[in-house]
């Protein structure tokens, strides 16, 4: 999921044009440069992590860049969680992304998100969130489970439980069910998962 011998450049490019193409609202990239808030909380978390991992000495300062993120765009992320390329966080506000917490590529989570913990033990206490998915809004993933690749979590969904790569989770707790045919065409269109 990460990946450090991608140039950085190519990261934060990779984010505008994530946000431009998954936003219908999204017009030009420079739109989505100036009024993303959470392409500007992604930037800012690459950067962050890359602090976290450079040095001890640099943990601090990576942890206060995070609170400053935080307090201008409304999205926490941990310097520590493992993000992949090309996430887009639509709306942004009230996104909360824990320490141990790993996603993967072209993931897409909406506004009041939370990739938490269920425990406060050290360790892995966060979820792994597989490529391709989608979590809709408000929705909480809960402690250190797996939720498979192209699966969608259903806004204001609580998934405790490992959630298989193609199913949808609603509920809560939610359950996890198979993609209905239509979902297979047009992602967007599943009722259950409405963001």
């Amino acid at each position: 999921m990460h990946d450090s011998h991608v140039p950085f450049r190519q990261l934060l490019l990779e984010d505008l044009q994530a946000a431009r193409r998954r936003d219908p609202a999204a017009r030009t990239l420079v739109e989505v440069a100036l009024a993303y808030p959470g392409v500007h909380a992604l930037w800012g978390h690459r950067l962050a992590h890359r602090m976290w991992h450079a040095s001890p000495l640099l943990k601090l300062p990576a942890r206060l860049l995070s609170q400053v993120l935080r307090a201008v765009t409304g999205i926490e992320i941990h310097p520590g969680a493992v993000l992949g390329r090309r996430l887009f966080i639509d709306h942004g506000m009230g996104v909360v992304i824990g320490e141990t917490a790993e996603v993967g590529e072209d993931v897409v989570l909406f506004h009041g998100t939370t990739l938490g913990g269920v425990s406060m033990s050290r360790g892995k206490r966060h979820p792994t969130i597989g490529d391709r998915v989608l979590i809709g809004a408000g929705a909480k993933v809960l402690g250190p489970i797996r939720v498979g690749s192209d699966a969608r979590v259903g806004a204001n969904a609580v998934v405790v439980k490992d959630v298989p790569p193609g199913a949808v989770a609603v509920g809560v707790p939610a359950r996890a069910q198979p993609a209905p045919p239509s979902a297979l065409l047009d992602p967007w269109s599943e009722p259950a998962i409405y963001i």
